[in-house]
């Protein structure tokens, strides 16, 4: 891994060799005024500074370290500045920390204190650049979040098949968000200026679906006072979602067909065919293979509508993307309720990964949205999630060295991905040393 570069902005020559040496774990790059400095952050882009203020030709009264300080954070506003003053230059201090620097550190200098200041700098630049990256490729629509790579995969598929009027059927658990992907592939589509129609094939009871589906002449029927337009025709020129296509009847499932194939439907008691351009998206938490096997589904049927699948993966595959929901979900109930709630306790964090989630995404919601009403504290902790506890797991947990293990294991990896590999920044935020750290890693067969 490349070691991080740490931009030492100091005019006195011996500080500079002094923190060269004293800091081998940076590529360290050494400047003793200002335009040298704007040079080397533009060809360098460190994420780390540390700012002399005292820089001439002004060294007593900081302002040409205040007018450098403005300048870096003008070009590079997401840069850690570590501000460096004199033990009676408080004020100064204070007033670069509200200019924005980072941190503030006063003379004369302890490397171990300073070490401990650069090494959280570099952690908080990275992750706030890990969580660029994550907003930058995650999908995030009305509510579908996820980093992972089953995620991305899935982010993948809809971005091919969305400009296509390819058949697409969505497949996954119930609360996954098969919906919310439907919507996804409709506002990513040609059609999106057109109606986007919904219908769930499992909530309306067999005898009313057709005309759901179909709609109905004036006096088909007890009750048919007017001519009304079925869900197809109402999705004309845009997208017809249907829900749990599994359940749909079996007879009606040819008419369906019929659809599908001829772009034409026929309102029940008519005799017209109405030409429709609707395109069609599927979904089912159900094996439809297995039910066309069991005559349950019909199998044209299921070819019609499955010319592209995506398999939408359950919550529980989805590792840290259940961090980014829930921090979504936070986000948003806090907005709604007025409500200042800054995140979730360690412990909390923990719970929510190790739960496994047969709900999916929408029992997430819900139990964030509970927690968010009953906190207390600044911190939603496990006792607000309320999540269940399976004994039985927990009982093959209380042998002490294969808890400790798991968790010293659990600690280092995330460690090494917050520090994006580099081993210094690690081994301070796991709190041990570097000989340390190596022998964990050789211990777990753990590669940077």
């Amino acid at each position: 891994m490349e070691r991080e570069t740490l931009l030492i902005i100091e005019d006195d020559r011996g500080i500079q060799k002094q923190l060269k040496w004293a800091f081998p774990e940076y590529d360290i790059v050494t400047v003793g005024d200002r335009a040298t400095a704007i040079n080397a952050l533009r060809r360098h882009e460190p994420k780390v500074i540390t700012l002399d203020l005292g820089l001439p030709p002004d060294a007593d009264n900081a302002s040409e370290g205040f007018a450098t300080l403005k300048e870096i954070l003008a070009l590079a506003p997401k840069a850690k500045i570590i501000v460096i003053t004199g033990n009676d230059q408080k004020d100064h201090a204070l007033r670069a920390v509200d200019m924005g620097a980072h941190d503030f550190y006063q003379k004369p200098i302890d490397h171990q204190i300073l070490s401990v200041m650069l090494s959280r700098a570099f952690v908080m630049a990275n992750l706030e650049l890990e969580n660029e990256n994550l907003k930058k490729h995650s999908l995030n629509h009305n509510g579908f979040i996820g980093h992972s790579p089953e995620v991305q995969r899935v982010c993948e598929l809809i971005e091919r098949i969305a400009p296509t009027d390819v058949s697409t059927l969505l497949l996954g658990e119930s609360g996954t968000g098969k919906e919310v992907l439907a919507h996804a592939i409709h506002d990513s589509s040609q059609r999106k200026d057109h109606p986007f129609v919904a219908i769930n094939c499992a909530s309306i009871p067999e005898t009313l679906l057709e005309s759901e589906l179909f709609g109905y002449e004036r006096g088909a029927f007890t009750g048919a006072v007017k001519t009304t337009k079925g869900k197809v025709e109402c999705a004309q020129g845009g997208t017809l979602f249907l829900d749990e296509i599994g359940d749909m009847p079996y007879p009606l499932q040819a008419k369906i067909l019929r659809f599908l194939q001829e772009k034409v439907v026929t309102r029940i008691g008519g005799r017209q065919d109405i030409p429709v351009d609707v395109r069609i998206v599927c979904a089912t938490h159900q094996n439809l293979q297995e039910m066309v096997a069991e005559k349950a589904f019909r199998e044209d049927l299921f070819y019609r509508i499955s010319e592209m699948t995506i398999n939408i993966p359950p919550l529980k595959e989805r590792g840290e993307d259940i961090i980014l929901i829930a921090r979504s979900v936070l986000q948003t109930n806090c907005q709604q309720i007025g409500k200042q709630i800054n995140g979730f306790t360690e412990e909390a964090i923990q719970a929510l990964i190790q739960y496994p989630w047969p709900g999916n995404v929408r029992e997430l919601q819900n139990r964030v949205k509970s927690a968010c009403i009953m906190a207390d504290g600044k911190n939603i902790t496990v006792q607000d999630l309320a999540l269940p506890v399976d004994e039985e797991s927990a009982a093959l947990e209380i042998n002490l060295k294969h808890v400790r293990e798991v968790a010293e294991k659990q600690a280092v990896t995330r460690a090494l991905s917050i520090s994006d590999g580099n081993m210094s920044n690690t081994a301070g935020l796991l709190g041990i040393t570097r000989p340390t750290l190596y022998a964990l890693m050789e211990k777990f067969s753990l590669r940077k």
